[in-house]
């Protein structure tokens, strides 16, 4: 009997979450869309708590959950709202750093379960560094279960005091790639984007501090000597982009700043390459579109990645532009490698986890924190 039948029998009220999200990350975002469309499609209601940005981009609405419109402030308005709406909520779950401690602060004095998921690893340096350990230490000590998405984050997790932490099956909804006529899609694309003739290199990120795109216009300058000289396509926005794009334009680097992009999927079925100088996501959106579109992928080595992708990628150093560079240029030149490069990436897909079974794996925690107790 599956866990929420066991919840509404007998014209039993269905089950109530409340999904808190910050709305900073297209990782944890396309999850919230996807846990709460599973979760609407098996009869339990969901309000998501996030800005009103969030579910303009991911449409939490047209799934069947409730939108409450919650700034990623923790200033005391926003975490009044948030009590507000967790006030007749059987369980909440927050995802991300910022957005727990939110939930945590609302949920003060109550005994509301509290599921943690954990996307990304977060990172800083000097005193911001020891904030953030007790930032850590404070979210994971107030949650019920901490889901990490790599055995890093689990492990992370548990060092910092969380009493139960467990490693989360989090899918990746496939991006739509025009499957229906790839051959017309990819030429037509490469065409509108001038890479006819050229190699199309590929990188999809926030224009923000510690995303890797320096690295990336260090090794563009390498690849300018490649003939032909492969164009670079960076879709996403940012504080960041006029410093890059005046960098770009001193060089004369092979690079384009494409900004927003809503067609990723179509832009990966044009590429050659997908590139990923950097990844704070334990499991990147663009390196499981690529591995599952069958783009060979060329990423930094860390341990999320290396967990995610296996041996089913070129992985490089972190922060050695070189290696980044001669990487791709040794992928371009081997045809035979790249062909091996998507056989594998399509195996290595295959064995994650589908969004059903996310959904199942989150019920059943929710069903262990919601059920009532036997009687003595």
């Amino acid at each position: 009997m599956s866990p929420v039948s066991r919840r509404t029998p007998h014209g039993q009220s269905p089950l109530r979450t409340v999904q808190v999200l910050g709305g900073g990350n297209a990782g944890s975002s396309a999850h919230v869309r996807s846990l709460a469309a599973g979760l609407v499609a098996r009869g339990v209601r969901v309000t998501v708590c996030a800005p009103l940005e969030a579910d303009r981009a991911y449409g939490f609405t047209d799934v069947g959950a409730q939108h409450v419109h919650v700034p990623r402030s923790s200033d005391p308005v926003s975490v009044a709202t948030l009590r507000t709406v967790c006030a007749d909520a059987d369980l909440v779950h927050a995802h991300g750093l910022h957005a727990s401690f939110r939930a945590a602060l609302a949920l003060s004095g109550r005994n509301t379960p509290l599921v943690v998921t954990w996307h990304n690893y977060a990172h800083a340096e000097g005193a911001r560094a020891h904030l953030l350990r007790l930032l850590e230490c404070r979210v994971v000590r107030a949650a019920t279960v901490v889901l990490g998405t790599s055995f890093g984050l689990v492990d992370r997790a548990r060092r910092r005091g969380a009493r139960d932490a467990r490693l989360a099956a989090v899918a990746a909804p496939r991006p739509a790639t025009g499957d229906e006529h790839p051959d017309r899609s990819r030429s037509k694309v490469r065409a509108e984007l001038g890479a006819l003739g050229r190699p199309l290199l590929l990188a999809s990120a926030p224009l923000e501090p510690d995303r890797g795109h320096e690295l990336l216009l260090d090794a563009a300058r390498a690849w300018r000597l490649l003939d032909p000289v492969p164009l670079v396509l960076v879709a996403g926005e940012g504080p960041l982009r006029p410093l890059l794009q005046q960098r770009i334009e001193d060089e004369e680097l092979p690079v384009r700043l494409l900004g927003r992009r809503e067609d990723t999927g179509e832009l990966l079925t044009a590429a050659d390459v997908a590139l990923l100088p950097r990844s704070r996501e334990a499991r990147s959106i663009l390196a499981q579109e690529a591995l599952h579109a069958r783009v060979p992928l060329v990423a930094v080595r860390t341990d999320g990645i290396t967990e995610l992708v296996g041996d089913a990628a070129e992985l490089v150093p972190d922060q050695d532009a070189a290696a980044f560079a001669d990487a791709v240029a040794r992928l371009l030149d081997d045809p035979e490698r790249r062909e091996e490069l998507r056989e594998m990436g399509a195996r290595q897909a295959a064995t994650w986890p589908t969004e059903d079974e996310t959904v199942a794996q989150v019920l059943s925690v929710y069903d262990e924190l919601t059920r009532p107790w036997p009687p003595n």
